[in-house]
């Protein structure tokens, strides 16, 4: 004999599974807004320490909030609250102005008065030069994330194996606050190596790649590069690498996500 109650049955498991799922939602909305957020390299502007491939987690509570800390930039949020500001060298993710805008990593080099400028290739912040000392060339693997097209004639080379590799010269600079970190320096180019004195404006920061020569940042104005950015367009601070990849996965072949994985990456701060 048929039970009477199946139809409200079902109606009350299709309403616990939608509670889940929504519940399931605000709780990835809330961490990713408010705790931590994904951040995957789509390109080589932070050389050497970051590759395209991988896949880092940023925290979000360093420098406050605002409607760039949410999903899609939600206008959620008036403004910054719990305001704070980030710190000379820390490399952050945020959110580059119109008309391109899209989320960004890079080094934060002025802070609000400061001021900026390169000269024949060196930084100097504040008017006093940022030294920057020669150390072991940098050698990028030639992989499909990083195909040869995108190392120059002069930088290729073969490894002891006789694999195709890139080779950069590599530098170490310490900003005044002690903050540590490497750039890659490949050729002398004037727009970039030359530059005016930037004077960051109240409120913003000025923005590098440690890749100097190859990076779209605050040295250059809209839409060659980004300007000074907003503090309330910073998303969160990078805190680890979480995963890396050379590219060389292939979905339908599950064996590949271990050989193309580059586990000495793996849990690399910043």
């Amino acid at each position: 004999m048929a039970t009477t109650d199946a139809p409200g049955k079902q109606k009350s498991e299709t309403a616990e599974t939608i509670r889940f799922f929504l519940k399931f939602a605000l709780i990835v909305f809330v961490l990713r807004s408010f705790i931590f957020s994904p951040f995957s390299i789509p390109s080589e502007s932070m050389l050497p320490r970051l590759l395209i491939g991988d896949y880092l987690f940023i925290s979000k509570w360093n420098y406050g909030y605002s409607r760039w800390s949410l999903p899609w930039g939600l206008p959620l949020i008036p403004g910054r609250i719990l305001p704070r500001d980030p710190a000379r060298g820390d490399t952050v993710v945020f959110r580059s102005m119109e008309p391109d805008d899209h989320d960004v990593i890079k080094r934060i080099i002025g802070l609000p008065g400061d001021t900026v400028q390169m000269r024949d290739g060196q930084l100097f912040l504040n008017g006093k030069a940022i030294p920057k000392q020669r150390v072991a060339d940098f050698i990028v693997p030639i992989t499909p994330n990083f195909p040869v097209e995108k190392c120059g004639t002069p930088f290729q080379a073969l490894d002891a194996q006789q694999q195709p590799i890139c080779r950069y010269p590599r530098f170490r600079e310490t900003l005044p606050n002690g903050k540590s970190y490497e750039v890659l320096d490949q050729q002398n180019i004037p727009v970039a190596d030359d530059t005016e004195v930037y004077q960051v404006p109240a409120g913003h920061v000025f923005l590098m790649g440690d890749n100097r020569d190859d990076s779209a940042d605050s040295r250059f104005a809209p839409p060659q590069g980004m300007g000074f950015i907003p503090m309330e367009r910073i998303q969160g601070k990078a805190i680890v690498t979480f995963w890396s990849t050379d590219g060389s996965a292939e979905w339908i072949k599950p064996w590949t996500w271990v050989t193309a994985a580059r586990w000495d990456r793996l849990g690399q701060g910043f």
